[in-house]
């Protein structure tokens, strides 16, 4: 049996932020991670303006920029016959007017990294948390499995689940999300670009009737992922050849066939089964729930990370106290989600609206023409700059706490 202060469950966005800003408390932390490493393909790699900024505040700016990386400023929709910029982050105010495009595990690295310089941080790979402590109503720890299949114990005077929208830990403290109908999957696939190709700094969303995606520059291809409606992943692949999504894709964005012969087979279309979820409550006694684990969230607008980045932060400056006097109560916790819910809120009520004027219509094969609200974006060009801050920073948007705060490095004290 081993014992913490506090055990994160899950090294995602979500764990390695609040394992790092813990340890610069100086709090007792262990980040388990059920994966031997961080990389994975086709995942949330956005890292909007807010947490840009947070980096800096973390004296990590430096390291950060030189991570691989693109940069993008506008988001280009084409809807039915017409193409608005709906959102563009050069007219935000302050430094930080792009999102960067950065591989999750580089990311992750960074901040583990970060994290292992504190003397309070252990971070525990292959480690497959099972089941949840509970002791008098409370949790207490977790058990998990290390990479030989031996069980370990690990107590804590709080555990924080960070572990996605298939947390184990959340169903094992009995909290269950609330989910709600959405009308899509997607599948995720890599575009080379072709030469010649210099379109730069955007995202192009195309919705045509029946026929949607969304294209992400990533330097030296796209990112895309196609709109499928919900249900029918295995329907397609059954019953088409891969060549008719490649017809699909070139006519959306006129790619030529040499470009998209990428494409070479259903093994290169990776499914997200996309689900949108909230918990009621975040927590129970000794458990927190933050990042997905609480609200799962729709791909639109690539925000998952950094909400999970900053519920990340707001449970950092709320608990660390707490937990260095050991007086953490569950009004505590709560205090969290009150602080958390509604950028939570906000977001997936924007993201039910893109839902339902744009992607269900287009799936249904009725969308002729552009939304109502994305022509009054087209005829007041300043209202992209406030879709911008609001995808960008969010509501809420969360700095550094003081005791996590470090001057850039090569900085004169």
């Amino acid at each position: 049996m081993d014992t913490t202060t506090c055990c994160v469950v899950g090294g995602g966005p979500a764990g390695a932020m609040v394992g790092l800003l813990l340890a610069r408390a100086g709090v007792e932390v262990v980040v388990l991670e059920k994966h031997a490493d961080f990389f994975r393909d086709f995942r949330g790699d956005t890292v909007h303006p807010s947490t840009v900024r947070l980096i800096d505040e973390l004296g990590l700016g430096a390291e950060f920029a030189r991570l691989p990386r693109s940069e993008l400023t506008r988001m280009c929709m084409y809807a039915g016959d017409r193409m608005v910029v709906a959102a563009d982050l050069t007219k935000i105010p302050g430094r930080y007017r792009h999102i960067a495009m950065v591989p999750q595990w580089d990311f992750l690295d960074l901040l583990t990294s970060a994290a292992a310089e504190e003397p309070t941080f252990t971070l525990r790979m292959r480690s497959t948390v099972t089941e949840v402590i509970t002791e008098a109503n409370a949790v207490r720890g977790v058990r998990y499995l290390d990479s030989d299949g031996v069980e370990h114990t690990l107590r804590a005077d709080l555990v924080i689940a960070c572990d996605g929208r298939d947390s184990v830990t959340r169903e094992a403290a009995g909290l269950r999300q609330r989910m709600e109908d959405v009308p899509m999957d997607m599948w995720f696939l890599r575009i080379p670009k072709s030469v010649g190709d210099r379109e730069g700094g955007a995202v192009q969303a195309r919705f045509t009737s029946g026929n949607s995606a969304v294209a992400i520059d990533r330097g030296d291809y796209y990112q895309t992922g196609y709109i499928i409606e919900k249900g029918c992943d295995a329907t397609l692949r059954a019953t088409h050849e891969v060549a008719w999504l490649r017809e699909r894709v070139g006519e959306l964005f006129g790619w030529p066939t040499e470009t998209l012969a990428a494409i070479r087979s259903w093994d290169d279309v990776k499914l997200l089964e996309v689900t949108v979820g909230m918990l009621d409550r975040w927590y129970v006694p000794g458990l927190l729930c933050i990042g997905d684990a609480a609200h799962t969230m729709s791909p639109v607008g690539g925000v998952g990370v950094n909400l999970a980045v900053q519920d990340a932060v707001a449970a950092a400056r709320i608990l660390a106290r707490p937990l260095l006097d050991g007086t953490v109560r569950t009004a505590d916790l709560e205090k969290v989600q009150r602080r958390r819910m509604l950028p939570a809120s906000f977001t997936q009520r924007s993201q039910r609206g893109e839902h339902d004027m744009l992607i269900a219509p287009a799936l249904r094969g009725s969308l002729d023409t552009a939304p109502l609200p994305l022509r009054i974006v087209d005829a007041v060009p300043m209202l992209a700059g406030l879709t911008a801050y609001l995808g960008g920073m969010g509501l809420r948007p969360e700095h550094a706490p003081d005791f996590a705060r470090r001057p850039p490095v090569g900085a004169t004290p």
